[in-house]
């Protein structure tokens, strides 16, 4: 991407009112640096969730991590944020106007695919629902009681109950098991209670 488009697409970002669309075009400008040195970045954390239920949950940063091994040196990093006319590093970044965190590599176990969303400067990948849900929900009481991130799992569930994502709640299921969050009670509770305020069958429960 030559420095004309990246000046036009910070300007464009910079002025943007929407957080979601600023997160979202940020995310899309990022990737497309990073992809042409052979590094596909996804959105991650609270970044992916905002973004999937298009801003029915806030941020209010944005989060990505190498989605593949690939990654680049420190100075190749300060070398992209610099066209970015970025501020801080080696991780933690102001850019347009938003912190930006690059972190390393996406732990994800969901086999389901990353999310692809079309944006203005090139698709970009968000990370898998299912991961993000097992982990919200572990959060919300792994060092004692987050409202903050058992808030933030129930806004996604609330859009996935409502078909506006796709969410494979098998695999919500084989994640919660596994010895990384071993928290399938925990997920079956918040879903059922998200599903009971909307009038739903919890997809977690047996019939």
């Amino acid at each position: 991407m030559d420095t004309g488009k990246i000046k036009s697409a910070l300007a464009d970002i910079t002025a943007e009112q929407d957080p979601t669309l600023k997160s979202a075009k940020l995310a899309s400008l990022c990737s497309a640096l990073w992809a042409e040195r052979g590094v596909e970045l996804v959105v991650v954390g609270g970044s992916a969730i905002e973004i999937l239920t298009e801003g029915a949950y806030a941020s209010g940063d944005l989060d990505m991590c190498h989605a593949n091994k690939a990654t680049l040196s420190v100075d190749e990093r300060k070398e992209i944020m610099g066209l970015l006319d970025a501020k801080g590093g080696p991780r933690n970044w102001q850019v347009a106007g938003m912190y930006l965190d690059l972190l390393g590599p996406a732990e994800s176990f969901a086999h389901t695919p990353f999310r692809r969303i079309e944006a203005p400067y090139g698709d970009f990948l968000v990370m898998k629902p299912e991961d993000l849900l097992v982990e919200r929900v572990l959060m919300s009481f792994y060092l004692g009681t987050s409202e903050t991130a058992r808030n933030c799992a129930k806004i996604l569930v609330s859009v996935a109950l409502r078909g506006e994502i796709e969410m494979n709640w098998a695999e919500v299921r084989r994640l919660a098991n596994l010895p990384e969050y071993r928290n399938l009670p925990q997920c079956m509770q918040l879903v059922k209670e998200v599903a009971d305020e909307l009038k739903l069958k919890s997809p977690l429960h047996p019939d």
